[in-house]
């Protein structure tokens, strides 16, 4: 009897020590990129309104946004019309230059030695008995998703959670993933189901994801389709009674503009979502942070063409409309300036006109992790910045069909470095 007791004291004790854990991740930068770091804000106050302490939240943004100077109400952020301030008191981990791949991947796995002198420090320090949040939002493309100034790929990202699982660094692990694309992070490297990792994406591996809440006053979208789906979801919800497979159901229900999908172990669906955003049991926003129409989504992509069009429209003045109209011209000239390097890409590495045209036009389906990795690095490098020029991430999927065709990465390179001697 003394022995079963002590047993059963000991698991209370495991349950007590029990914690949870999550990393938020805004990875752009710039004015027309606020809704990234809204979205992210939003996300940490619903994760530390529901009892996750500071010490086990981690969040990397940009931070240029609350005191920019196209802000109208500085030092606040909101992620919806007329919506309350959602950066007060937000952690500022990781900022600026220390929002990258290799941080976050180093934060994931909890490799402290590596984050030493670099913003706060704090890594994921999770155990066996732990469950972890992961919550991203930026740009995407195929098998990848954006940082401020490189990418993350989705092979990265899988060996990071195989480390974790490996290394009992977690109970159970679930990522929300909004991005262009985002489901190819999950459907072409297979997200093993029995490893205790549930994640959903804002949108398959084909498609773009969406904004929305276009806001006249600060002139920028004010969220993303899929992330306030389920953020508001969980400002209204009983975090002890809602699953996972109901938001996930709910989110998927209401965002009409792209579709939302499932990787991994789908049996955590069954998971109440306190589980994962804390188990606290006081609303984020008191029942108070109700939903709005979404009928001004616009694909991502097309968000900074969207903004000068309304730009234009709202314009009080002769001079105004013409200076965004300027705007206009200039970025729609880059569009095709783009699109034109590209082709001149495909050329220089197939002399084959009808290969050159399957290359341009086949939907990519990265195979060759190496390769397609070097060549994305080398077009940013060479090419065009992608947080400076988001329409560039619609064209990579070329050179992941370039290395599915077996050329040489060598000669993918060569013929980047010929069509941009000098980068945009």
């Amino acid at each position: 009897m003394k022995l079963i007791l002590l047993l059963a004291g000991l698991c209370a004790l495991g349950s007590l020590e029990a914690k949870h854990w999550a990393v938020v991740v805004a990875g752009s930068s710039g004015w027309y990129n606020y809704r990234h770091q809204a979205d992210a804000c939003h996300a940490y106050q619903v994760l530390h309104k529901h009892g996750i302490p500071d010490e086990n939240i981690i969040v990397m943004m940009y931070d240029d946004i609350a005191n920019n100077r196209q802000n109208p109400t500085p030092g606040m952020i909101i992620n919806k019309p007329n919506g309350p301030d959602v950066y007060h008191g937000v952690l500022k981990d990781y900022t600026k230059e220390d929002v990258t791949p290799q941080n976050f991947l180093n934060v994931l796995k909890g490799n402290k030695a590596a984050m030493n002198g670099i913003g706060s420090g704090k890594v994921v320090e999770s155990g066996p008995d732990d469950n972890v949040f992961v919550y991203f939002t930026d740009h995407g493309a195929p098998n990848i998703i954006a940082f401020p100034s490189s990418e993350l790929h989705a092979a990265d990202l899988q060996e990071a959670i195989t480390f974790m699982h490996t290394n009992n660094r977690y109970k159970e692990m679930v990522l929300y993933i909004e991005a262009c694309e985002s489901g190819s992070m999950f459907d072409r490297h297979k997200l093993a189901s029995n490893i205790n990792v549930f994640a959903t994406t804002a949108a398959n591996a084909a498609e773009s994801s969406y904004a929305v809440y276009y806001d006249k006053k600060r002139h920028t979208y004010l969220g993303d389709v899929y992330s306030v789906k389920w953020l508001e979801d969980s400002d209204n919800a009983n975090f002890k009674t809602e699953t996972l497979k109901e938001q996930f159901t709910r989110v998927q229900k209401e965002t009409n503009t792209s579709h939302v999908m499932e990787f991994g172990d789908l049996s955590m669906g069954s998971l109440n979502i306190g589980q994962f955003q804390g188990e606290g049991s006081t609303n984020s926003f008191a029942k108070t942070y109700e939903p709005s129409s979404t009928a001004d989504a616009v694909p991502s992509p097309m968000v900074p063409m969207m903004v000068l069009y309304n730009s234009i429209q709202n314009a009080k003045t002769t001079e105004e409309k013409d200076m965004y109209r300027l705007k206009l011209q200039q970025l729609q000239e880059t569009h095709s300036t783009i699109h034109n390097v590209v082709k001149e890409i495909v050329k220089n590495a197939v002399y084959n006109e009808h290969k050159q045209k399957h290359i341009l036009s086949k939907t990519a389906t990265p195979t060759y992790h190496k390769c397609y990795k070097t060549a994305v690095t080398g077009f940013r490098n060479h090419c065009f910045n992608f947080n400076k020029y988001e329409h560039a991430l619609r064209h990579v999927y070329v050179f992941a069909n370039l290395c599915d065709e077996g050329i040489p990465t060598g000669s993918i390179m060569k013929s980047i470095q010929k069509a941009c001697p000098v980068a945009y």
